[in-house]
């Protein structure tokens, strides 16, 4: 007959188990762990200023009108800048830049990713086919795709700031949060604008009603 587990070793068990998940989601020393939703940010959004800022480069190259050449450098300067502090502090988290989870696991069930955003996807992104449309297209028709496209990028790059304002209480992920929030919002108000000036609109917003 088997011995029942005595009580002291269940709790030490038990203890085991939070200090374990504990360490995933904190890390060392009270810095985020490798679950964490900071550091799920960190990732996602390094991967999604790379993306806005490769699509700014495009637009740049085409000689495209002043001031869409000015916000294309503001983008690339803005964004590249912030994508070295999300992977700094990666590695001042002592975390891997690579992960097996899937984008946005870190806001999972907490309301994330508008109608046209799929699950497991950062909500904005350009697809390989806008993307190769963005890089062909010419004169007026390029400045128009690259704003529409822009436009939805930074409403998701919004969004996930938002996301990340409701689960952390980092200081500098919550200051660099707030400036993303009110950084791109400006710029899409920037470059509806610019879209109306040229006969355009913008994409269906991927953003929900407030």
């Amino acid at each position: 007959m088997e011995k029942p587990v005595s009580k002291p070793i269940l709790v030490v068990c038990g203890l085991l188990v939070l200090a374990a998940a504990a360490y995933l989601l904190f890390g060392r020393a009270g810095t985020p762990g490798d679950t964490s939703p900071e550091a799920g940010f960190a990732r996602d959004m390094a991967a999604h200023h790379a993306q806005a800022v490769d699509m700014a480069f495009t637009i740049r190259d085409k000689g495209p009108a002043k001031e869409v050449r000015n916000l294309a450098f503001d983008i690339i300067n803005t964004q590249a800048n912030q994508r070295g502090m999300f992977l700094g502090w990666l590695q001042q988290w002592e975390l891997d830049v690579a992960t097996d989870q899937r984008p946005m696991a870190w806001m999972s069930g907490h309301g994330h990713g508008g109608a046209t955003t799929a699950p497991g996807t950062m909500p904005g992104m350009a697809t390989p086919e806008e993307l190769t449309k963005l890089k062909e297209a010419q004169g007026t028709q390029a400045e128009i795709l690259f704003l529409q496209l822009m436009i939805r990028h930074h409403e998701g790059g919004v969004e996930m700031a938002e996301g990340v304002l409701e689960l952390s209480t980092r200081p500098e992920v919550v200051s660099m949060a707030r400036k993303i929030v009110e950084g791109q919002s400006g710029e899409i108000k920037l470059m509806t604008d610019m879209l109306r000036l040229r006969g355009a609109q913008p994409f269906p917003s991927i953003l929900k009603p407030q």
